[in-house]
């Protein structure tokens, strides 16, 4: 019975531990129409903070399109939360950022769903801009 408890308790704990957990990837892919990878901006990087993320293409500032960017937000365990659009958002800003973009228009998110290496996990793409 001490062994049960033990087990137990170190099955909660570990658990517990690992209650809010989550990883993420991305990738980035070359503007539509050029072959070379997406290079970094040589004007100074806008803060991610400052980064406009919209589901929506801006018409009212003409921009330049660096490249379409990729991000997972994955939950590590089942008892995590699912991951939010506000994780995906923060992802696609934090890559925007390394290319030097202004924006990332026409964002779409998937639905979440469990994969092989995660209990869940949730796919957001949109289109790195840089305003002219």
């Amino acid at each position: 019975m001490d062994k049960r408890f033990t087990v137990a308790a170190v099955l909660i704990l570990s658990l517990t531990m690992a209650g809010c957990a989550t990883w993420s990837s991305s990738s980035v892919k070359p503007a539509p129409g050029t072959t070379t990878k997406p290079q970094t901006a040589t004007a100074p990087a806008r803060a991610e903070a400052d980064i406009i993320v919209t589901e929506n293409d801006i018409n009212d500032k003409p921009y330049t399109v660096i490249g379409d960017i990729s991000v997972n937000v994955n939950k590590t365990t089942i008892f995590n939360s699912d991951p939010t659009h506000a994780q995906a958002d923060e992802q696609l800003r934090h890559e925007a950022a390394k290319l030097g973009a202004d924006a990332v228009i026409l964002v779409r998110y998937g639905s979440v769903g469990v994969g092989l290496m995660s209990w869940g996990s949730l796919n957001a793409k949109g289109r790195a801009v840089k305003f002219n």
